[in-house]
């Protein structure tokens, strides 16, 4: 039995997908059954770094997405539209899908899997989240009997080779983030990755397979990395922590535990921290349930290699449903029969807490002038807003001021901002130089 795929893109994990495609030695004994039918492109004149047969090459997509022979449509042309419509349009003539796309889900999930349950077909995404990382399957199948907690991560290669980098040479962003776009760590425009964008798609899709609900990706907090500098790395490794991007999703417990907890921002994590010593391009995703406790997965989060392997995972998982019968099952009624741990079918959508609500730690610098008393006022002010200080330092003299540096227990971000901008109107402080939130 032979199960034809369609391909759109082949891109840097187009290629790596047909590479494994047309290797199956050693590999699972399913490749073997599975065919390139036609691979979709952009331009048939353009160098490559697979050689196929020009005949299985079409700048038609559309044609690939309503072709009846085709049985499975891996979509790794990246962005928005035409992603969008081919994939509806693929699932319309009743095929299955696996994408890479993680903005295109976190943006349109809603409108695709509800698609695909009518369809009666599966569309699968491990490769949209960590790469080659096994995550999204896990989510959805082995870690199922648990009562998810958290789902927290370093998911976005870009900016922990940025941070990393700062951190061991001291450098600021902007040269670093320019140095990583000539060796091609980072894009031309990076505003996705650095300004957090990336790791919300990523976080969206992993809180709603966590938790079971729809989440509206405009409710994700997202803070990027621009405002992080080598003072802050500096004294973040001072007070034993080291700075990451963090995507985090949590039952917010703390007011209601139906409610989430969803943002991105750069983050103290303690160097003890499993995810503090996740370096360069790596990606990790740690996640608490009852009972299991943690389990973390890790590995790299991008690159042909990893994320291909993800994409003929799903292709496989697919293959092997087509090979039992149960590709497209269908009840008495004739709807629709889809595998509830394979298939995305939750339809509400999860609440999400006030950013205001939130509880946790915080570090923020400060420039004042060198009076007596300073550090007593800003202690009075977190005082009378319920905010308790861990630690308060005064560093140094600072182009003419006085650094403060100081940790919070843990608090509410309400009553923080609050006192925050209270001082911000104080005469003696001469600005807040930055505010980061610690795990």
């Amino acid at each position: 039995m032979a199960f034809k795929v369609g391909l759109l893109g082949l891109g840097t994990v187009g290629a790596g997908t047909v590479d494994i495609l047309r290797d199956p030695f050693q590999r699972h004994p399913l490749l073997q059954e599975l065919v390139i039918h036609k691979v979709g492109v952009r331009s048939l004149d353009k160098p490559r770094s697979v050689d196929l047969p020009l005949n299985l090459l079409t700048t038609d997509l559309d044609a690939i997405v309503s072709d009846p022979e085709i049985d499975i449509i891996v979509e790794v042309i990246g962005g928005l539209e035409p992603a969008r419509s081919l994939m509806l349009k693929a699932i319309a003539h009743k095929k299955h899908v696996v994408t890479a796309n993680k903005a295109a889900i976190a943006r349109f999930g809603e409108e695709i899997f509800s698609a695909a349950a009518e369809a009666g077909v599966y569309v699968l995404l491990e490769a949209a989240v960590g790469g080659g990382i096994p995550v999204i399957e896990p989510l959805k199948q082995s870690l199922c009997a648990n009562r998810i907690r958290t789902v927290m991560g370093i998911v976005n290669g870009t900016t922990n080779y940025i941070l990393t980098r700062m951190q061991a040479e001291g450098g600021d962003f902007a040269e670093i983030l320019a140095d990583a776009q000539q060796l091609g760590y980072a894009e031309a425009d990076p505003t996705a990755d650095v300004d957090g964008f990336d790791a919300a798609d990523k976080i969206a899709i992993l809180a709603s397979l966590a938790f079971g609900g729809r989440i509206k990706l405009a409710e994700v907090y997202c803070e990027g990395i621009r405002q992080v500098n080598a003072t802050d790395i500096a004294y973040a490794e001072k007070l034993g922590f080291v700075i990451k991007l963090l995507a985090i999703a949590k039952r917010d417990s703390a007011t209601d535990p139906e409610q989430l907890q969803l943002r991105v921002h750069p983050t103290l994590v303690p160097k003890a921290h499993p995810l503090a010593s996740v370096n360069d391009v790596y990606n990790a995703i740690l996640i608490e349930g009852d009972p299991i406790g943690q389990v973390m997965f890790f590995g790299r989060g991008a690159g042909a290699g990893p994320t291909a392997s993800a994409v003929v995972s799903d292709i496989l998982n697919i293959a092997a449903l087509l090979k039992v019968g149960r590709g497209q099952v269908t009840q008495a009624d004739g709807t629709p029969l889809l595998d509830p741990l394979l298939a995305c079918s939750h339809q509400h959508y999860c609440t999400i807490a006030p950013l205001e609500d939130l509880i946790t730690r915080f570090y923020a610098r400060f420039l004042t002038q060198d009076y007596p008393g300073v550090i007593g006022k800003l202690g009075t002010c977190f005082g009378n807003h319920e905010v308790s200080l861990e630690s308060v330092v005064q560093t140094g003299i600072r182009d003419g001021s006085a650094e403060i540096v100081v940790v919070t227990h843990d608090v509410r971000e309400g009553n923080f901002r609050q006192a925050l901008d209270e001082i911000k109107a104080m005469t003696t402080v001469a600005s807040v130089a930055s505010v980061l939130r610690v795990l």
